[in-house]
């Protein structure tokens, strides 16, 4: 094995039980033995010696490529045994000469006008459209989901996660209703039926836009639910309640102080919006390379300390802050467990390249909101200090009424105040 690269996993792995077998079929051993084992192989000496360098991007492009094989257990086993390991080692908080260089030019990749915003968009989500209904709820919610009270089954807690934001929104009749990133409609859908509402979803997908419309005109209420192509940055009209669900990772730092200002100008003066997106513990860093080359260009994970100088600057006033700690871990691992149960139909679809790749950007994802200080930030904001109820009882109280009238169900009363 490559020197470095046998060094590296030596001071990285000091519990379970990992084996790598080189590219001339030399097996080594890392950990103290416990545990079941993990067994890796790595097929060529150009991999190994890539993989050390910038282990980062090479070990999911090895993967994906099948230049680093598993022979025991799944990618997810491996990713747990290395990076349970290195967030208690010194390593973890070391930067390498290449995240050095990304953090010195992280402003250029965070810069995102319009036309690169919908590039990135396009990348990740107008690919077959198929390839989501194998692993996603069957409202398709692609955002962290919501474990409460003992939820277990992922169609619940995607059920939940919509109760809880419409809570936070405290939605009354007549009201105007703006979703900023709307996906694949669900949520928007979800919230028109609250009460006498008025919703607009704004998504940059055209994959997205036609799944949504198509929805609400079988639900007949594509005169109240209107979903259009939109940037955010070219609305004017005013709103009630503005929602966005994982979008802000999209944004790019240059230009958190021109979205949070948007929201101020859109919002009424007695208007209320919330921001729900992932989020990290510690201090701000780069996007992981590898999710940044192939899954979502453009996309960052911010820390609160780069969110709030621009709500702050754009007179908005926080009114509550939630944070979600394993709810996006227990997503992702039910996600990805229907992935792989869904192997062969997604091979048809696609192929094996982008299968395994899809695979460890779950996997992946999953074992850094495990090990790797992930979150997910709930933002209440509004303009006036008294547009809300002064405690916080009346989301708890809202939430369970949802819950006891099946709220989250198509079809129901309506309860709106």
């Amino acid at each position: 094995m490559f020197t470095p690269l046998r060094i590296l996993l030596q001071r990285i792995v000091k519990t379970g039980d990992l084996c790598i077998i080189d590219s001339v079929g030399k097996k080594h051993t890392f950990g103290d033995g416990t545990g079941t084992r993990v067994v890796a192989r790595i097929c060529d000496k150009s991999f190994e010696i890539s993989l050390a360098l910038n282990p980062a991007l090479r070990l999911g492009e090895g993967y994906m490529d099948g230049r680093f094989v598993m022979e025991a257990g799944s990618i997810y086993d491996f990713l747990e045994v290395v990076l349970s390991n290195a967030e208690t080692s010194n390593y973890s908080s070391r930067l390498d000469g290449v995240t050095k260089f990304r953090l010195l030019t992280k402003k250029f990749a965070h810069f995102n006008p319009s036309g690169r915003s919908h590039r990135n968009v396009a990348h990740h989500y107008d690919i077959d459209g198929r390839i989501y209904d194998l692993f996603l709820d069957s409202d398709k919610q692609y955002s962290c989901a919501y474990f409460d009270r003992g939820i277990q089954h992922l169609e619940e807690a995607q059920r939940a996660k919509k109760r809880h934001l419409a809570a936070k929104l405290d939605i009354r009749d007549g009201q105007k209703i703006l979703d900023i990133g709307s996906g694949w409609g669900g949520l928007g859908l979800y919230l028109s039926e609250l009460g006498n509402v008025d919703v607009t979803g704004i998504t940059l997908s055209d994959e997205q836009l036609r799944t949504s419309r198509d929805r609400a005109q079988q639900a007949g209420v594509d005169d109240r639910v209107h979903f259009v192509h939109r940037d955010y940055r070219d609305l004017e009209e005013k709103f009630d309640r503005i929602i966005s669900v994982g979008m802000f990772e999209h944004v790019g730092t240059v230009h958190y102080g021109t979205y949070f200002n948007k929201i101020f100008d859109l919002l009424t003066d007695d208007g209320v919006a919330v921001i729900h997106s992932i989020g990290r513990f510690e201090k701000p860093t780069v996007t992981n390379p590898f999710i940044s080359k192939y899954i979502f260009p453009g996309g960052y994970i911010p820390a609160l300390s780069e969110v709030f100088p621009a709500i702050e600057k754009s007179g908005l006033l926080a009114t509550d802050i939630e944070i979600l700690r394993l709810h996006y871990a227990e997503t992702l691992k039910r996600w990805r467990r229907r992935f792989c149960a869904s192997w062969p139909k997604a091979v048809e679809l696609m192929d094996e390249r982008f299968c395994r790749m899809w695979e460890f950007y779950l996997a992946g994802s999953e074992a850094a909101f495990r090990f790797q200080h992930l979150m997910v930030f709930q933002i209440q904001l509004a303009k006036k200090v008294d547009s809300l109820p002064i405690t916080r009882n009346y989301m708890a109280e809202r939430e369970l009424e949802l819950q006891k009238l099946a709220g989250d169900m198509p079809g129901h009363r309506r309860i709106a105040r």
